[in-house]
């Protein structure tokens, strides 16, 4: 029987991404979030974590479109000059990434920083994950893992997406499908960096393709494909509100969508639903 993770990103992006979370997780649909540790309604989710110990909860790393939780004097290559932030697009971030000015130095203390700052704040963090999938280049992934063990966490999302559940989800588009495909080429190196590292993953991670257009089809079609295994379904549920109005994201009437669309996992009482904090 596959078991599945049901994991949604952003937690703590907005109050309205934040209340999605808790009503899907007491609805018995969501098992998991992953924590931004320096956004808008971080404080609000903390909270709501530490309330709600059934929600495995885990970091999510931002290199991205953010603030350093870290001092920006000592993470400086990871930040824009002129506003101190991390570049806004990922496009960016690898440009610097692949000329070598990004430091792994920097990398390794500025996750470091995110997930000590919700340890000290009583949240026992599960895995972690990263915003943009930036984990799955290996200049990422290394001094990532080197962080997650120094603070005693040795668990982490598979990023990468099986070809089965790229094709059969509804309403993916090509370029985005092309992406998925493309990148799979990184997942050899994962997974033997993650070997070599002794940290523990899923299987795969399923919905990747399908960001930003899920809905209850999409949860049918990738759950009723669903093999053995344990498996991750990425999620990104909210409510479009004036608060989300303020954040820069394509990811706005999505988020609404995927909101309703989640209550399909009802429809396959086989699966076992758990979380990262597993046995």
């Amino acid at each position: 029987m596959p078991r599945l993770i049901v994991n949604a990103d952003d937690f703590g992006l907005t109050s309205g991404v934040n209340r999605a979370i808790l009503e899907l997780h007491r609805s018995g649909v969501l098992t998991s979030a992953t924590l931004m540790a320096r956004a808008a309604a971080t404080d609000e989710a903390i909270a709501i974590a530490r309330a709600t110990p059934t929600l495995g909860v885990g970091c999510h790393v931002v290199l991205v479109d953010g603030q350093p939780v870290a001092p920006p004097r000592s993470v400086a290559s990871l930040l824009q000059k002129h506003t101190s932030a991390f570049p806004p697009k990922l496009t960016t971030f690898l440009r610097l990434l692949f000329s070598g000015r990004i430091r792994s130095e920097d990398i390794e203390a500025e996750a470091r920083a995110q997930i000590q700052s919700l340890q000290a704040r009583g949240i026992q963090l599960t895995h972690i994950d990263t915003h943009k999938h930036t984990h799955m280049f290996p200049p990422v992934l290394r001094p990532l893992l080197r962080a997650a063990r120094s603070c005693g966490i040795q668990r982490i999302r598979n990023p990468f997406e099986p070809e089965w559940a790229v094709r059969v989800t509804p309403r993916a588009s090509l370029v985005r499908s092309a992406e998925v495909f493309a990148l799979r080429r990184f997942g050899p190196y994962f997974r033997r960096i993650l070997a070599e590292e002794g940290f523990t993953t899923t299987d795969g991670t399923i919905a990747v393709a399908g960001t930003g257009v899920v809905n209850a089809d999409t949860v049918r079609a990738l759950l009723s494909q669903l093999p053995p295994g344990t498996w991750e379904f990425v999620t990104h549920p909210g409510y479009n509100d004036a608060e989300l109005a303020k954040v820069r994201t394509r990811l706005r009437e999505s988020r609404e969508t995927e909101r309703i669309a989640l209550q399909a996992i009802r429809e396959f009482p086989a699966l076992e639903l758990v979380s990262f904090a597993l046995p």
